[in-house]
């Protein structure tokens, strides 16, 4: 049983806020740091004591060096980003969740450059004048995809929703119902449609729509024809699609403009490293597409924007809508996406400049290099560092090297596995969950996934000068408590 009278005795020995600012530690501190924040630092700090005695029948620190070890530690928590890099060893090489695509040292020298200083964003140069913000990005972007005219926002699905309220305001728009798609964070394109002002006509059915269903909708109140490109999921077995050819031709025939969502944004043929084929976004511009949007961050692996490219009337009629303004990017992200897609221009071979696109063609036989070097130190660990009793190593683990498959993930290749080599660790006695758990709060946090029992680190999202922080969580883990 808890003793209230010595609970209550150590409550009234706790300093108050202004006592534990005098501490000479502390007090060093205000040379340094907002003395409002330090303020904070202290109660929070205090508030935890009081809950640990309230809770505790142990007897407790209370000198004035363990309080000062926990407002340290408390001023580290509080000034520790939210935001934060990780080591990416789940496999998932565009990972929604951990920022999808790298970018390459050009891209991110150039948003040094532009983050630390002034620049000419909207202003030219050569007149003095005001100008576009868009003119860093849309010369390049041409040249790349072939498109007469180009348009950056801040990701595509503001790109279709600008796409949408410019060309179809209160009109209807033909989508197959096997193209109205939902990805990440409950996007729906019947949503996103509605809230464009334009009016959904859905034809065909969810696995077979034929030329002859949008033939059939099109009247007076049709504005554009929509095709989705279905980049995080695939209808198989007994199906139909019309290709954007044909939809360009039917569009040609009735006057009406094609637009094409390509999703992913794949800029270089793919198939030569292995992979399923995917529409490019060359070719959709080939095909006759009015307006093409793709994302930025996906298989172009550069910032987080939507591309917006297309025929010179129909985008520069999205350039001038108002809601143009609300999308736009600032220059950060156009500093990083010039820079990316001049790579491309440039680059004798864009796999060794772009790190994502590195990391989608590496060999297998460097991952298994790198996997059965990784196993081989950590079980040098778990065998010469007894875990202690409150460790999550503490039941003892095996680890193991195993063949499995990556994934592109971001919406990308939905049934495409790439193989790869894991490191498996299994438990003999203790909890993979709390391993994964101790790795993800590790610093940098380490995030494989668990699959049958096994903790999973898949060596090919993972670089390798990462590989060492992934020994040094583990010799951490066995020599503190959990």
């Amino acid at each position: 049983m808890k003793d209230s009278k010595k609970q209550t005795e150590a409550l009234r020995q706790i300093p108050s806020v202004d006592q534990v600012l005098k501490y000479p530690e502390i007090e060093s501190l205000l040379k340094k740091y907002n003395r409002n924040f330090i303020v904070r630092a202290i109660r929070d700090a205090l508030g935890n004591l009081r809950d640990t005695i309230a809770t505790s029948d142990q007897q407790l620190d209370i000198s004035a060096k363990r309080i000062t070890a926990m407002v340290l530690e408390m001023i580290e928590k509080k000034t520790k980003p939210s935001l934060r890099k990780v080591i990416n060893a789940t496999g998932v090489i565009l990972h929604t969740g951990l920022g999808r695509a790298m970018l390459s040292n050009n891209a991110i020298e150039a948003i040094k450059e532009m983050g630390s200083s002034y620049c000419n964003l909207e202003l030219d140069l050569e007149s003095g004048k005001r100008g576009t913000r868009q003119v860093h990005t849309e010369k390049l972007l041409c040249e790349l995809t072939g498109a007469e005219s180009t348009l950056v926002v801040n990701n595509d699905a503001a790109a279709v929703m600008l796409a949408l309220n410019t060309l179809a305001f209160e009109q209807e728009v033909i989508v197959s119902r096997g193209e109205l798609i939902e990805i990440g964070g409950s996007f729906r394109l019947p949503e996103i449609m509605k809230k464009s002002g334009a009016k959904l006509v859905e034809v065909g059915t969810t696995n077979r729509t034929i030329l002859d269903d949008y033939r059939k909708a099109v009247n007076e109140e049709t504005a554009l024809i929509l095709k989705v490109h279905t980049s995080n999921y695939r209808i198989v077995g007994f199906t139909e699609e019309v290709g954007l050819k044909n939809l360009v031709k039917l569009g040609n025939e009735f006057n009406i403009p094609v637009v094409y969502d390509l999703g992913s944004g794949a800029m270089i043929p793919l198939d030569e490293f292995g992979l399923a084929s995917e529409p490019s976004v060359i070719d959709s511009t080939r095909s006759g597409a009015a307006v093409v949007t793709f994302s930025g961050d996906k298989l172009l692996c550069g910032p987080q924007a939507g591309i917006i490219i297309g025929k010179k009337e129909y985008v520069e009629s999205m350039r001038r809508n108002p809601l143009a303004r609300a999308v736009r990017v600032c220059k950060i992200t156009l500093a990083a996406l010039e820079r990316t897609v001049m790579d491309y221009l440039i680059s004798k071979d864009i796999s060794k400049v772009n790190p994502t696109l590195e990391i989608l063609t590496k060999l297998v036989s460097e991952i298994s290099k790198n996997a059965s070097q990784l196993a081989k130190r950590l079980k040098t660990i778990l065998k010469n560092k007894p875990a202690r009793r409150t460790s999550s190593l503490a039941g003892g683990f095996e680890v193991a090297t195993v063949d499995g498959y990556s994934r592109i993930g971001g919406g990308s290749f939905p049934t495409q596995e790439i193989p790869t080599k894991l490191v498996a660790i299994s438990a003999i006695d203790g909890s993979v969950d709390k391993l994964a758990k101790e790795l993800r709060l590790n610093s940098p946090p380490i995030i494989g996934y668990i699959f049958n029992d096994k903790l999973m680190l898949d060596l090919r999202t993972v670089k390798n000068e990462e590989i060492q922080y992934i020994v040094e969580a583990f010799e951490r883990i066995t020599t503190e408590s959990g």
